[in-house]
């Protein structure tokens, strides 16, 4: 096992890792941006370093400042977090050449599944089932009307070399097709400096459903259950829960074992996700992508299984068999994402937090990025933190979720939190019946 491990990420996902690394006795290293200075990961860290001034591109996702930082601290490994560079095929090449651990999948696996079109044609290949789509990228929207006539609408357009809902958008006719084919170009070429599209037939009122797998050190993959993550914002997730109430065992046994034939598929290595489209009434799923990192929320898989997914990234990583003899899941367990942003048109609302009262007890976990006192500036995703709740059952989570809620105090800027009050008095949220078009639904009541 390697001695130190360099955390190549911020907030509150930096602070995750660094727990975990301290936990199992390892030295943990932070780099940080001049904004993010007094922000609790950095003070968390047994050494940390200023790697740049506040855009991502001058700190976080500058590959050198970053290779910099390890070599000048005797980093021995290097964790990516998610977002950023942790699916960056290059960011991965470029720390094993320089001798260091890299803390996830091959770099071959994140190329493969980071280009939407070859994973899915990969997923086809490994008998995966995909939606009704392109097998090439769409170079311009008069071809995208002709394959479209071929999938049948509706269909949705997506960015190849993708991710976060960016580059992503649903059309239903030919001059709606027009419109969101171009404007997804315009956001794939300006985000992602990949202007290629993929278009596959779209599922009305889909459930947005994710299964956990772990690549072990010995070429096994196993998965942990899976989550659903159809509330969302934007083609952004803000709500998730395990088990998931719209799949039934015949249908979740299924998709497990497909999580698994994908992850086999690209040789997978450390915690990955393979993301599903579920049609509820079907009972059918399709492939969406594959995530070779681990995911925001990746907490409510811990708190079901009580298996610590960063640990076993660490000792996948050093070569080393797992710390767990079950992935038998208990209970039921829902995040919630907690934002600096406006609840009701969800834009980021920056400012300095003036009061921090997280809630506390029994089936509660709080992953946070900011405490009292600190700042959330605008040149990063305005995730505050993450509630997490377990229950014995989905009512018993839901009536934690709503205390924890209430009790969670944030003041100084607006935040989601009022949204999540909202939500858990839905009568769609609360029978399971919803899918990914519950908020804008919501909106529109």
């Amino acid at each position: 096992m390697f001695e130190s491990v360099l955390v190549a990420n911020r907030g509150e996902i930096a602070s995750r890792v660094i727990h975990t690394v301290r936990a199992m006795g390892l030295k943990a290293i932070a780099v940080y941006s001049e904004a993010d200075a007094d922000l609790p990961f950095v003070a968390e860290a047994d050494e940390a370093v200023l790697i740049g001034p506040p855009p991502p591109a001058k700190s976080y996702l500058d590959i050198d400042r970053v290779l910099e930082a390890a070599r000048r601290t005797n980093a021995q490994a290097v964790h990516p977090g998610y977002g950023f560079l942790s699916e960056n095929a290059e960011f991965a090449e470029r720390v094993t050449a320089q001798g260091l651990v890299w803390i996830g999948p091959p770099p071959l696996a994140i190329a493969r599944m980071g280009d939407k079109i070859n994973a899915r044609n990969l997923m086809i290949e490994a008998g995966v089932p995909v939606s009704p789509g392109v097998w090439e990228p769409v170079p311009d929207a008069a071809t995208a009307v002709a394959e479209a006539e071929r999938i049948g609408y509706p269909v949705m357009v997506k960015a190849a070399g993708g991710g976060g809902g960016i580059g992503m958008g649903a059309a239903r006719d030919e001059a709606e097709l027009v419109k969101v084919y171009q404007t997804a170009r315009t956001r794939a070429e300006r985000f992602f400096s990949n202007p290629d599209i993929l278009l596959e037939r779209y599922i009305e009122r889909a459930r947005h459903v994710e299964v956990q797998i772990l690549g072990l050190a010995d070429g096994t993959v196993l998965a942990l259950g899976e989550r659903d993550c159809s509330v969302q914002r934007r083609h952004q997730k803000i709500v998730e829960e395990t088990p998931s109430p719209g799949v039934s065992p015949e249908l979740r046994a299924r998709m497990l074992a497909a999580a698994v034939r994908a992850g086999e598929a690209v040789g997978y290595r450390g915690a990955g996700t393979v993301e599903f489209l579920v049609d509820p009434a079907a009972q059918e799923f399709v492939f969406l992508e594959m995530n070779t990192r681990l995911q925001v929320e990746h907490p409510i898989t811990e708190l079901v299984t009580g298996i610590d997914l960063v640990e076993q990234q660490l000792l996948i990583a050093a070569g080393e068999p797992p710390s767990f003899t079950s992935t038998e899941p208990h209970g039921h367990a829902i995040e919630f994402r907690v934002y600096a942003e406006d609840p009701q048109r969800f834009l980021p609302s920056p400012g300095e937090i003036k009061i921090w009262e997280e809630p506390v007890g029994e089936g509660v976990r709080i992953d946070a990025g900011y405490a009292e006192g600190n700042t959330v500036t605008p040149f990063y995703d305005p995730l505050l933190a993450k509630l997490c709740v377990h229950g014995t059952d989905r009512p018993a989570a839901l009536r934690r979720a709503g205390q924890a809620v209430a009790a969670f105090q944030i003041e100084g800027l607006k935040t989601n939190l009022p949204f999540f009050t909202e939500l858990l008095g839905d009568a769609e949220f609360v029978a399971g019946t919803y899918d990914t078009g519950l908020v804008d639904r919501m909106r529109r009541r």
